[in-house]
């Protein structure tokens, strides 16, 4: 209780000038959730393998053996199950971020501590599912046939950029759904179809030609196709082939950058007055 008494003491801004506190803080929360999650429950954490793989075996019977979705995509099965993996983090991380202000409202209320940390902790949790679920991916394909390459050790490129966008987007999400709560079911709906509009169920070079540029013009869209590059396929193109070189990769680049900028401003700005909007 000493530990958990100090780290909430660093005052009710967005961040705080001391990041190991804010980042122990965080982590603590992480844990706390993440064990709370699955208490009491018979299999434990093992839920976080077995959701995605539920998911992951109903496409695969559907785009597999009922429709031939991915006949001629190299490895599809395989990717199929690391671009669920990947994006479900995203949408696991955000949809638990647009509520999670508002779902510790005593703590926000009564404590004094970086808002920050109520947020990055909910990326944080969903980064321990991560973790767990890429264990199961990569024996997937290994057991697959997938020979091991040099670029694997380029997964913490995806990964960082994709944690960082996450986080931003999150804060976003968190600081105006305490003003407007409209926006839990508007982005339950920009979920969906940020689903369908991103290389998950298929590759971007399936697509009309006229649109392959447009699609990894999504950040998510262009991290996926590079993870194909690096883990699932060499042969197919990287990101800046696929989008056509420079100028064009400085979109996707842009948009990120920007997801992140914003949504640190935003929970900058809202922080010091959300235990009063709650």
């Amino acid at each position: 209780m000493s530990t958990v008494a100090t780290d909430l003491s660093a005052g009710p801004s967005a961040f705080s000038r001391d990041w190991r506190r804010l980042s122990s803080l965080s982590w603590l929360l992480a844990r706390t959730k993440f064990r709370i999650a699955y208490f009491n429950s018979v299999l434990g954490p093992l839920w976080s393998v077995m959701r995605p793989l539920m998911l992951f075996a109903v496409l695969y019977v559907v785009f597999t053996q009922i429709v031939d979705f991915g006949g001629d995509i190299p490895n599809y099965p395989v990717l199929l199950l690391m671009n669920m993996v990947l994006f479900t983090f995203f949408t696991e991380a955000t949809g638990q971020a647009v509520g999670s202000l508002v779902e510790n409202e005593g703590l926000v209320r009564k404590m004094f501590f970086p808002r920050a940390a109520i947020p990055f902790s909910t990326v944080l949790t969903s980064c321990l599912n991560l973790g767990v679920n890429l264990v199961v991916v990569f024996a997937f394909v290994l057991a697959y046939g997938v020979d091991p390459t040099w670029t694997w050790l380029l997964l913490p490129l995806i990964l960082a950029p994709l944690i960082l966008f996450t986080t931003g987007v999150g804060m976003l999400l968190s600081a105006l759904y305490v003003r407007y709560r409209d926006i839990s079911p508007i982005w339950s709906v920009a979920s969906t179809m940020l689903f369908y509009g991103t290389p998950v169920l298929y590759v971007v070079s399936t697509a009309p030609e006229r649109f392959q540029r447009y699609l990894l013009f999504n950040p998510i869209a262009a991290l996926l196709e590079q993870a194909r590059h690096w883990i699932i396929d060499p042969t197919a193109p990287g990101t800046f082939e696929a989008i056509g070189g420079w100028p064009w990769i400085l979109v996707p680049v842009a948009i990120w950058l920007g997801a992140i900028v914003v949504g640190t401003w935003v929970f900058n700005r809202e922080a010091p007055w959300i235990a009063e909007r709650l």
